[in-house]
């Protein structure tokens, strides 16, 4: 810095000195083209300085995340109140709207008793399963005592003890029973087989009922809509009697959170090659005229929609864009108690980079300039 003021002083003083003091050359029109190129190239040491330690930029926004506000409803259903102010502050979880229940609540009672019932099935598999086992139980017993008569006269028989006929009828009886346990068995088997269906030791239908009865409080829970951080409606477009629900595509209103807004500068691309995160910033803020504000900065945005193509049978053309690319930064801002940090407030900034110190005070200089014009500019009435 003090080289490049030593070196304009010294052509200052090396003009007047030649044409003014000495008068060794007259100067005249051709003699004043000639030192005024030197002289404005010798000022070029102070713009190219700034622009690469100190660079500056007036396109400056401030950037607050917004979400969407979207009822998730299965059908169109009635907003019945709105619980909100417009540009009021709310905090995390305050109610916003409440829309229509009543199918709603009807639905959760429904699936309430479907649950009811899913589980007295559950319960009367149990005790099917428990009477298909006794069941078995006596036809076996049937089937032991048959065999053992079957066995008894097949030995009184051929001695003369029995009758051919009692002997034939234990036969029959015997395979009467056989086919009882197999019937049995099966009517276990199936009973077994429907308790069976179960996953992690619940049964599947009391399983399904349960999703059934959460899906209908999910959407009984979703007709009222919470704000879901601290921030506030900017523009409250909603009223009583707005229908909502599957058939809507967009949003009923855009909610501006409160935390973590930061300001988003372009830069040319040129200015950038020094700037780092973590680098000082100052901002001026259009709505603090006079103020100076400090920040930081967080990230520098290495993209731009120059860079990107989408998938697409044709083919690039490749024309020469009308400007260059400009990239973003985005920067944190120390922002006093009781300002206000508006989504969209236009700001001028500075970032220094640490290199060329000696020239900071004119940047320094500058953005205060730009700060207190403020006052005045525009220039209506």
């Amino acid at each position: 810095m003090f080289i490049a003021l030593g070196i304009t002083l010294f052509y200052i003083i090396f003009v007047w000195f030649i044409f003014f003091k000495m008068e060794w050359l007259k100067f005249n029109i051709a003699w004043g083209i000639v030192s005024f190129w030197v002289g404005a190239h010798l000022l070029l040491i102070f713009l190219v300085a700034l622009r690469f330690f100190q660079p500056f930029s007036a396109d400056s926004h401030v950037v607050r995340s917004t979400i969407q506000i979207i009822p998730k409803l299965t059908q169109p259903t009635i907003l019945t109140e709105v619980l909100v102010e417009p540009n009021t502050p709310v905090a995390k979880g305050d109610p916003l709207y409440r829309f229509d229940d009543t199918i709603f609540a009807a639905a959760v009672d429904n699936a309430s008793a479907q649950l009811v019932s899913a589980q007295q099935n559950a319960k009367i598999l149990e005790q099917d399963v428990i009477a298909k086992t006794e069941a078995v139980e006596r036809a076996n017993a049937q089937l032991a005592y048959a065999l053992t008569e079957q066995a008894r006269y097949a030995n009184l028989v051929p001695a003369g003890g029995a009758r051919q006929d009692e002997l034939d009828r234990w036969n029959e009886q015997v395979a009467e029973d056989q086919a009882q346990v197999k019937q049995a068995e099966a009517n276990l088997e199936k009973a077994n087989l429907a308790q069976a269906s179960q996953i992690d030791g619940v049964n599947t239908g009391v399983l399904q009922a349960e999703a059934q009865l959460k899906q209908a409080e999910y959407y009984l829970e979703n007709t009222t809509i919470y704000a879901p951080e601290d921030g506030m409606i900017v523009s409250q477009q909603a009223r009583p009697g707005l229908v909502v629900g599957e058939v809507r595509l967009g949003a009923i209103a855009s909610f501006v959170t409160k935390d973590n807004p930061y300001i988003l500068a372009t830069f040319r691309q040129q200015n950038l090659k020094f700037v780092k995160p973590g680098q000082p910033v100052e901002v001026a803020l259009d709505l603090y005229p006079g103020e100076i504000l400090t920040g930081k900065v967080e990230a520098v945005w290495w993209a731009t929609r120059q860079g990107q193509y989408l998938p697409s049978g044709r083919l690039p053309g490749f024309e020469l864009p009308k400007l260059p690319g400009r990239i973003a930064v985005q920067i944190s801002v120390d922002v006093p108690e009781g300002h206000t940090f508006p989504a969209g407030g236009h700001a001028a900034v500075a970032i220094y980079t640490g290199m060329g110190k000696s020239f900071e005070f004119l940047r320094r200089i500058n953005i205060r300039l730009y700060s207190f014009a403020n006052f005045i500019r525009p220039l209506d009435i």
